[in-house]
């Protein structure tokens, strides 16, 4: 049997936040002798990097942690990471007997100080490692890249926490209050990012648009942006993800607008459209506020693409409070929006709130809000049929047919300007293209959530990011 020592099997499970942290774990480990491998029959240590934001995610969480245990040998050990970790902390280990050791989110970086420990340790009892301070780590500190790199895209994470009251949230319980990294820490990470060959930045935090706040600045992740697009000007695409509504502020729009890397696309989670309900989530809920912003940024940013996220069946949410999201969704005609239903989560203030919807309310709802949007988007993606974007390809394969059988034809996946990996959309582009590469397309269909393309340079008519051209469109040969 092949020796143990020092190998590693890590499982990352959870948001795009969350891969960040096990990327970074990872460095930690490898850093310190240790060498990851994929079959966990053949590792001394195994992590499982859990999500404990909703219920389906714990249950994911404890599941892998159970296997692992279950299949545990001699000379192994299970160690639990990662947000549910820190919500439950000792307790974790009644939901899975037999686990080594629980480390939380806020001191991800102590890792190997919890494996050495386990493997001195006397009697086979858990330890844990759960520091209620927050922390970060930056480039310049220990040499830990913030960011994960997924084929040609990165992303890269510029602060962890969030001290926002969101009723609904346990992540300031889980990730403690706002914390942001340094500027030169990102910016450097931005640059080795760049040599890389890394063609799309993803900006990622729990709220982008808080960054800074603790280190004394004024519109910091307008400043970010800045200091990122003069010293990586060679990465093309650069996307802002989740921006808290009132934090788009004129700057932000301002600096969006004049760099051409800086991707017309913004993910801004509003939560709901009805005054009350978003009272009741201890939400913003100046509801003029999100007209007026969305017509400012449409105005400052022609070709903007707005994703956002809603909940339904929030508790105490009656008929008219859901019309009333139907309405703000009717009106502000999302590119893309996603939908949940209510998750009761233990500990987060709306949990003891009254009027909890019943499950048929919550599904007929959502299915509603679903309806609504998908019509929506089709529309938003049949107006750009006859146009040419430019698609960052991910890959290829065969082609199927409506019935989902082979056709024999390879057919490339892409993404363009609009579209954020894992949560947007596709472009389908015919034949065979590089991974990696960003090829103008000429849009040829529409679904409600992906184009279908053909590579086109020859097209009267050219979207390409972050470009205003005023009156009218020009044509690709202008651009080349």
């Amino acid at each position: 049997m092949p020796s143990l020592k020092n190998k590693y099997y890590l499982l990352s499970l959870g948001c795009s936040k969350n891969t960040v942290d096990s990327e970074s774990i990872a460095q930690v480990l490898n850093q310190n002798g240790l060498r990851g491998v994929g079959d966990p029959d053949e590792a001394e240590v195994l992590i499982v990097n859990t999500c404990g934001f909703i219920d389906a995610a714990k249950e994911e969480s404890i599941g892998a942690l159970r296997e692992l245990v279950d299949l545990k040998r001699r000379g192994q050990m299970v160690i639990a990471a990662g947000c549910l970790s820190q919500r439950y902390g000792a307790n974790l280990v009644q939901e899975v007997p037999g686990l080594d050791g629980v480390i939380g989110t806020r001191r991800w970086m102590d890792i190997f100080d919890l494996v050495t420990r386990l493997r001195g340790r006397k009697k086979p009892e858990p330890m844990y490692h759960l520091p209620t301070e927050a922390n970060v780590v930056g480039l310049d500190e220990r040499g830990v890249l913030r960011a994960s790199v997924q084929g040609a895209s990165a992303y890269l994470k510029i602060a962890d926490g969030c001290r926002r009251p969101c009723a609904f949230c346990a992540i300031p319980k889980i990730k403690g209050t706002a914390v942001s990294r340094p500027i030169e820490s990102i910016v450097a990470e931005a640059v080795g990012l760049q040599e890389m060959g890394v063609q799309e930045l993803l900006l990622i935090a729990q709220d982008t648009t808080d960054y800074g706040y603790d280190l004394g600045l004024k519109d910091g992740l307008a400043h970010l942006l800045d200091a990122i697009v003069e010293a990586a000007p060679d990465v093309p695409w650069i996307r802002i993800m989740y921006a808290y509504p009132g934090y788009v502020t004129p700057r932000l729009m301002d600096t969006m607008a004049r760099h051409e890397q800086i991707l017309p696309y913004l993910d801004m989670p509003l939560q709901h459209g009805h005054r009350e309900t978003l009272k009741r989530m201890k939400r913003p809920a100046k509801i003029e506020w999100v007209y007026d912003t969305l017509d400012k940024l449409r105005t400052t940013i022609p070709q903007l693409a707005v994703r956002t996220t809603f909940i339904v069946g929030y508790p105490g949410e009656t008929d008219e409070e859901f019309e009333g999201l139907m309405q703000f969704i009717r009106d502000l005609q999302f590119d893309r929006a996603g939908a949940f239903k209510y998750s009761y989560e233990i500990g987060t203030p709306s949990a003891t709130l009254p009027g909890q919807v019943p499950d048929d309310v919550k599904q007929a709802r959502w299915e509603a809000l679903m309806e609504l949007q998908q019509g929506i988007s089709l529309a938003k993606n049949q107006a750009f049929v006859g146009q040419t974007l430019d698609v960052l390809v991910e890959g290829h394969g065969e082609a199927e047919d409506e019935d989902g059988q082979p056709t024999g034809e390879t057919v490339s996946l892409g993404r363009s300007y609009r579209d954020a990996p894992e949560i947007d959309g596709y472009v389908f582009v015919d034949g065979e293209l590089p991974p990696g590469a960003i090829v103008p397309v000429r849009i040829t269909g529409a679904t409600a959530y992906d184009l279908i393309a053909t590579v086109d340079t020859e097209g009267p008519q050219v979207i390409r990011p972050g470009q205003v051209y005023g009156e009218g469109m020009i044509t690709v040969d202008e651009v080349q």
